[in-house]
């Protein structure tokens, strides 16, 4: 049986040439069909463009495959040297001093803003996302989406946690109900305040305790806020009014002309009727999951880059050619590193689906290398939107089963292909996990080959028969993977991949095809 001709004929030779130190000239326009790489093979060269970029981009490649040193670099270069804006989320320790090299070859050291402990820079995420809205008055659920995402990735990580509406709704109540304590209380929010309010709100079995807390001072706090509006709404009424009604009408007009009155009604029945009713076992779940989650950011470094100071930079910096670097590794801040970089992250993606791409179309990119590491249930809702908003994804991880563990929840594995379906371009390198080079071999397809075969006839003459027949079957077969070069001296600095595009082919009228990345 002949073999596949297709699986292997096409390759990309990539050579970086180092770039002059004064900034490169960007690309203003910013047009979807400008190229960036150029893939070339034996039927001529296939033109992969912004527009291709903002579908996203998945590499997989086991370890010391070249994922990160071969394609991940090509594409990190290209995108800084096109003048991309982006966020770079870091796993491992040495990922700051990698982008430093890279933004300084293409001229973009100066666009490079580093989040790190004893560093120039904050973000305060309790204040941008209290004053980022339309209205530039605080929005609670604005904060709660940002908290309940992170604490839910991080339950589906540790645990496997399986969806159930009944603790998202518990959790949501309660984030909600303390949220809007502490605005009505002080007109801000502090990570501190709330850790107090969550602590010592009312419990059965401390019922008549007098002592002073974080929960009574805000409540009282609150009271006399109110308390003030009412008086000031009654001073108003004539004595002709007054006499007209009673005290249900007082009080309907007091919730109906008064939000805060209404709202501190509210919040006084959660916490000390629904809150306060739950049964020990439930309510000590509810509150172990947000306590636990609060307590990471009142304590250094997340703190200090998070909470404490005023913002040095926003998430808009990067619609303007900034590159965002967080540089909290997960390795060396394991938990703590992970959850912080996961809630910069998703208040990013909201920031940029609300830009208006017809004032900015400068495209910015999303980087996470280990990207298992970053994932939330929020990421297949945003890339499905991410091109029309020019953002332009890269995650790159070893294997599918590294995503399958950290996403956890229900059907985890169908939320993982989902979301990696939302991702155009995909690159495998070398892989030694099966499931991962089925996964590649079945997304590249099947096609048709000649299968000669002959037949021989012994008889009182012989005779010699042959025949020929289409048989369907792996364009590229699952084992193929595991014998990719990796690059390194005994490759020649060469590292090999299949790449497949979504939507689009290749000039070997393929959607995949095999290329060469070089390391030099």
């Amino acid at each position: 049986m002949k073999e596949l001709a297709e699986g292997r004929a096409f390759v990309l030779l990539y050579h970086y040439q180092s770039t002059p130190k004064k900034h490169l000239a960007m690309n203003k326009s910013f047009g979807l069909d400008a190229p960036l790489i150029k893939f070339e093979g034996d039927l001529g060269t296939t033109v992969w463009t912004i527009r291709d970029a903002v579908e996203g981009v998945q590499i997989f490649g086991g370890i010391g495959s070249g994922k990160t040193s071969g394609s991940g670099r090509l594409f990190a270069y290209k995108y800084l040297a096109n003048g991309f804006g982006g966020l770079v989320l870091t796993a491992k320790a040495d990922e700051k001093q990698l982008w430093q090299k890279y933004c300084k070859d293409t001229g973009r050291l100066d666009d490079l803003i580093i989040l790190e402990p004893n560093g120039d820079h904050f973000f305060n995420f309790l204040e941008y996302e209290s004053t980022n809205t339309p209205s530039g008055k605080p929005l609670t659920q604005n904060l709660v989406q940002v908290l309940k995402t992170v604490i839910r990735a991080s339950e589906e990580k540790s645990s496997g946690k399986k969806d159930d509406p009944f603790w998202d709704n518990a959790l949501d109540m309660l984030i909600t109900n303390a949220i809007d304590l502490c605005f009505l209380a002080y007109n801000n929010v502090s990570i501190k305040q709330l850790f107090e309010i969550v602590q010592s709100a009312p419990q059965k079995e401390k019922k008549g305790q007098k002592e002073k807390n974080g929960f009574d001072d805000a409540l009282a706090a609150a009271r006399i806020k109110v308390n003030n509006q009412v008086n000031t709404l009654e001073a108003s009424l004539t004595d002709e009014e007054k006499s007209k009604m009673n005290d249900n009408d007082i009080e309907i007009l007091i919730i109906e002309t008064l939000p805060d009155a209404a709202l501190l009604k509210q919040i006084n029945l959660f916490f000390k009727e629904t809150y306060f009713n739950l049964s020990e076992k439930t309510r000590s779940i509810v509150e172990f999951c947000f306590s636990s989650f609060l307590s990471q950011l009142i304590r250094d470094p997340v703190y200090s880059l998070f909470c404490r100071h005023k913002s040095t930079f926003t998430p808009e910096d990067s619609l303007h050619g900034k590159i965002i670097l967080l540089n909290l590794p997960v390795k060396h801040y394991y938990k703590v590193g992970r959850d912080s970089q996961i809630l910069f992250k998703y208040i990013w993606q909201r920031t940029m689906e609300r830009r208006n791409v017809k004032e900015n179309n400068r495209p910015v990119f999303l980087w996470a290398d280990e990207a298992q590491n970053f994932l939330h249930e929020y990421d297949a809702e945003y890339q499905a939107t991410a091109r029309s908003s020019c953002i332009a994804t890269v995650y790159i991880s070893q294997n599918l089963p590294n995503y399958y563990a950290n996403m956890g929840g229900d059907k985890y594995q169908y939320r993982v292909k989902s979301f990696l379906g939302t991702l155009g371009t995909k690159v495998f390198h070398a892989n030694a996990d099966i499931e991962t080079n089925q996964y590649a071999s079945d997304l590249i397809g099947e096609g048709y080959a000649i299968d000669w075969s002959q037949s021989y006839n012994t008889g009182e003459k012989i005779s010699i028969g042959k025949s020929t027949s289409f048989k369907l079957e792996k364009m590229v077969r699952p084992d193929r993977f595991n014998g990719l070069a990796t690059g390194g001296p005994p490759n020649d600095y060469y590292v090999e991949a299949y790449i497949h595009l979504q939507g689009k082919v290749f000039k070997n009228k393929l959607s995949h095809m095999k290329t060469i990345f070089t390391q030099h």
